[in-house]
């Protein structure tokens, strides 16, 4: 019998390395695929150099940088351009961007343009590491070898800068070669833009942006518990970011689509921040404030055709159940306070300066958190050419308590034609912590 038991046990330690080896080569050949596309991407920007000057070059390589809000995560708040050092948060623990200065010993020194096209288009470094997709290269991936190539060539032209790379604070196994290359197997595969033969071009250049270098979907899509987008629409909404701001779908009617918008609202909404039918807040703001005020209007216009004519999703009946009449008078109480100076009294608000509240779709949509984080750290439209002195509201985070904030927004939801859920005290602390 223990020769027996001995035999099953060494069957089945067999079996299980047999398995792990399968499954290691299965992994590697997974994460190896498209490497030969390094070399063999044709390099028309290397025609494009020789009829053009290289300051052409560098403004167009800085411009696609803009594009791509590339500084926001790569420059530190007062620190030197592009050297790195933003923490990126996310549910696996903190990942820290990399220097893209020209730096030999810490950025970009010893890099190439066929480097930085495998780290743009496959997810790997100069010395073939996987990359983080915190690093948005599910997106990146369809970013043209021209558009790369003149991304590096202007990273290039920075002033190098000594800042050596933050180690990244990933919880195990998260923090491992492996898992990661296991997460890519299943979740990445390198790609290439695709134009749309029966769609103009002017759509084709904002499928083009939107879906790659400006990569919406790193904030617009729902992810699954390892961070993959899962949706076949990745608009559709979904994701918490820094400081838990909420990136809402859209494609939902009665979240952020624009379907019902006019061209020049849209465009409006990217150049400026404010529009007639809203404005951005907390993260929306830094991208337009670091990268859409600064596009061409061809490019603004070319994105607002192709979000215009994304897939609409209507709005569904919720049934929720009203506030008690004590809530309601305590919230109205609060409201009258602190917030009807701005908004007025029926939540009528001030055309261009100060949001109207009726039938508001961020006051009812079902994620409250953006709701919460306005009231609790003020909201602020971002400062741009087209609206150099935007109005805000003030942070009221220190003044009201978890209480009074969820006192007060369940009234507001269920005033001034807005028909949306109670909240609770207990969303206010989970959101404010």
């Amino acid at each position: 019998m223990i020769q027996t038991a001995r035999r099953k046990l060494f069957i089945a330690l067999i079996s299980a390395t047999l398995l792990t080896m399968a499954l290691v080569w299965v992994v590697v050949a997974l994460n190896t695929r498209d490497e030969s596309a390094i070399e063999t991407e044709p390099a028309s920007f290397i025609a494009t150099l020789s009829t053009a000057s290289s300051e052409q070059q560098l403004a167009r390589g800085a411009y696609l940088a803009r594009v791509g809000n590339c500084a926001s995560c790569h420059t530190q708040p007062g620190g030197a351009a592009y050297a790195g050092g933003v923490a990126i948060d996310t549910p696996f623990g903190a990942i820290y961007a990399g220097n893209l200065t020209p730096d030999i010993k810490t950025g970009l020194g010893t890099w190439n343009t066929s480097h930085f096209w495998r780290a743009m288009h496959n997810g790997r470094s100069k010395d073939g590491h996987l990359l983080y997709p915190a690093f948005p290269y599910p997106q990146m991936t369809i970013v043209t070898r021209a558009d790369s190539d003149a991304i590096f060539l202007y990273l290039r032209s920075l002033p190098a800068v000594e800042q050596p790379n933050k180690a990244h604070a990933l919880r195990w196994p998260y923090n491992t070669q492996a898992a990661l290359a296991l997460w890519r197997a299943m979740f990445f595969k390198p790609a290439r833009y695709q134009t749309q033969p029966d769609k103009s071009a002017l759509w084709n250049r904002g499928s083009y942006l939107i879906e790659g270098l400006a990569h919406c979907a790193a904030c617009h899509a729902p992810r699954n518990a390892l961070g993959a987008i899962t949706a076949d629409s990745p608009l559709s909404g979904g994701s918490l970011l820094v400081d838990k701001w909420f990136a809402p779908s859209l494609l939902h009617i009665d979240e952020a689509s624009v379907a019902n918008w006019s061209d020049a609202e849209v465009v409006k909404l990217l150049q400026a921040g404010v529009a007639k039918h809203g404005s951005v807040n907390g993260a929306m703001a830094k991208v337009v404030f670091g990268s859409t005020q600064y596009l061409t209007a061809e490019d603004l216009q070319s994105m607002a055709n192709y979000l215009k004519t994304l897939p609409v999703l209507n709005k569904q009946s919720v049934q929720f159940e009203p506030a008690e009449k004590d809530v309601m008078l305590r919230g109205g109480r609060i409201y009258e306070q602190h917030c009807a100076n701005c908004h007025g009294d029926t939540g009528e608000g001030v055309a261009g300066v100060y949001p109207s509240l009726h039938a508001n779709r961020a006051v009812n949509m079902q994620n409250t958190n953006n709701l919460i984080r306005i009231i609790v750290e003020g909201g602020f439209a971002p400062v741009t050419e087209k609206n150099p002195r935007p109005y805000g509201m003030p942070p009221m985070g220190h003044v009201l308590s978890d209480r009074d904030i969820a006192d007060v927004l369940t009234f507001v939801r269920q005033s001034f034609q807005n028909h949306a859920a109670i909240l609770s005290e207990l969303e206010v602390m989970q959101a404010r912590d």
